[in-house]
């Protein structure tokens, strides 16, 4: 029914930004370092992953110097452009997860619930009001071999003691009503909706309560190891520390071997104007779930608190060369795509338009979860990869980070998760090549109802299984 209406139209308003930044809640950016200064920890990264790592370091030990650099301001990156999803899940979701790590999914899995505990909990300790509502998500099928997808997994889900709810159509379509919804899968207690970029303020700001030292528009331009400490030089400064812990995603890393790795994708979204109340009892969603849909290439979306409908998802674009530029975060055919897309979902909300849209780099890695390790003799260390869905994931990669700083075995560092690296990307120009026709692979599946053909087959069997 979309045809119906001009998604030109509706998108002629928005601004080009993200919403979750566009607000005046943001604080002020701390100053920049100036001069020489020394730490005990230097976290390099203002996102999720350093902002964690931060403070669960003075958590840990309160007479810790720790240092944290962001190049820009606190969370501008990936972490204020997500769709604010906090999910439970470490692996990028249970399939992925007991693809790779079958005998440890039952650990992880648990792990990944405590984890999510425990950012409710902190949050709640620290007053970080960021809109955080435990609604769980609304998995949807839209395609007749999604239904069965949906369902390969719930004799294992039982054994897990995991809480999800099956649904057939009119059930799913009870909780959220759209036409093209055929089954649903309701993970209830696993997935927390929340404002990101409030909850990047609200970290930052715990950790200069607990004495963390936060420079921002710092970028760290070089780094040098003399043999018992790091120095970390900036545009206007240098840090000198006994040990550091990077978490830049997918930003030029100041560890070599990380490019090997990782690749940047950009991943999409719009946010609409807020629903009437008209509108929004057209559409139910009375338990304010977030819902994703089932296709290789799928498509995320949530209720804000104020009622918008953030819509993200769908086209996940690799610019051949490997490059991070800031025109990237803008494109218009996808955007006019999505529009499209929610219009199919959604026709009885065809008077709403678009206030927003923005585009965002994600690290991406051939396992589709993050990867963790450590050089310069364990005093420095990393996580990475994340592949999206790391709002929550980068809370447990900050607490990896700091047991392996630590030198004690812990439970999160004997994991094999934790212990192995994904498979390498080949260089460019190979890179680019394989990873546009395994785009296109993707493509292909999802109009073949899902039936994968021998490329993407032999990257399974590889261990690389690119779904998404």
């Amino acid at each position: 029914m979309w045809d119906f209406v001009d998604p030109l139209k509706a998108l002629a308003d928005a601004e080009r930004k993200p919403y979750w930044l566009d607000s005046p809640a943001r604080p002020e950016p701390r100053p920049r370092l100036t001069g020489g200064t020394t730490a005990d920890l230097v976290v390099v990264g203002g996102g999720f992953s350093g902002l964690w790592t931060a403070l669960m370091a003075k958590e840990r030990d309160p007479s810790l110097d720790v240092v944290l650099l962001e190049g820009r301001r606190i969370g501008w990156a990936a972490t204020g452009r997500n769709g604010g999803f906090c999910m439970a899940t470490l692996t990028h979701g249970l399939a992925n997860g007991l693809e790779r790590w079958p005998e440890e999914i039952d650990r992880l899995e648990r792990m990944g619930v405590e984890n999510l505990d425990e950012i409710e909990r902190t949050l709640e300790r620290y007053g970080v009001d960021c809109s955080f509502e435990r609604t769980g998500e609304l998995h949807v099928a839209t395609e007749p071999w999604q239904v069965e997808s949906l369902n390969e997994h719930l004799d294992l889900i039982s054994e897990l003691g995991l809480d999800y709810v099956p649904m057939d159509r009119e059930q799913v379509r009870a909780e959220v009503n759209s036409p093209t919804y055929l089954a649903g899968l309701w993970e209830r207690s696993g997935c927390a909706m929340l404002d990101p970029a409030r909850l990047a303020w609200g970290l930052r700001e715990a950790c200069l309560r607990l004495g963390v030292r936060v420079h921002e528009r710092t970028p760290v331009r070089s780094m040098r190891d003399d043999g018992a400490t790091i120095s970390l030089r900036t545009p206007y400064g240098v840090v000198t520390a006994r040990q550091v812990a990077l978490g830049t995603g997918v930003f030029p890393p100041l560890l070599r071997r990380l490019r090997h790795f990782m690749v940047p994708v950009y991943d999409y979204a719009l946010m609409t104007e807020p629903l009437t109340a008209a509108q929004l009892a057209s559409v139910g969603w009375h338990n304010r779930q977030g819902v994703g849909d089932s296709g290789n290439r799928f498509h995320y979306y949530r209720l804000s608190d104020d009622n918008r409908i953030l819509w993200g998802g769908y086209d996940a674009v690799y610019y051949n060369g490997g490059l991070v530029k800031a025109e990237y975060e803008q494109r218009d055919e996808t955007f006019v795509k999505l529009a499209g897309h929610f219009y199919d979902t959604f026709p009885q909300l065809a008077d709403v338009r678009f206030t927003h849209r923005w585009g965002g780099v994600i690290d991406t890695c051939s396992r589709f979860s993050a990867f963790y390790g450590q050089a310069h003799g364990g005093r420095l260390v990393y996580a990475a990869g994340y592949t999206g869905m790391g709002v929550g994931a980068t809370r447990f990669g900050a607490n990896v980070m700091l047991d392996l700083l630590s030198g004690e075995p812990t439970e999160r560092t004997e994991l094999r998760m934790v212990r192995e690296k994904p498979i390498p990307f080949p260089p460019e120009p190979v890179r680019s090549g394989v990873i546009q026709f395994t785009r296109w692979s993707i493509a292909q599946a999802d109009q073949h109802e899902g039936r994968r053909n021998l490329w993407l087959r032999t990257l399974d069997r590889m261990g690389l299984g690119f779904d998404s």
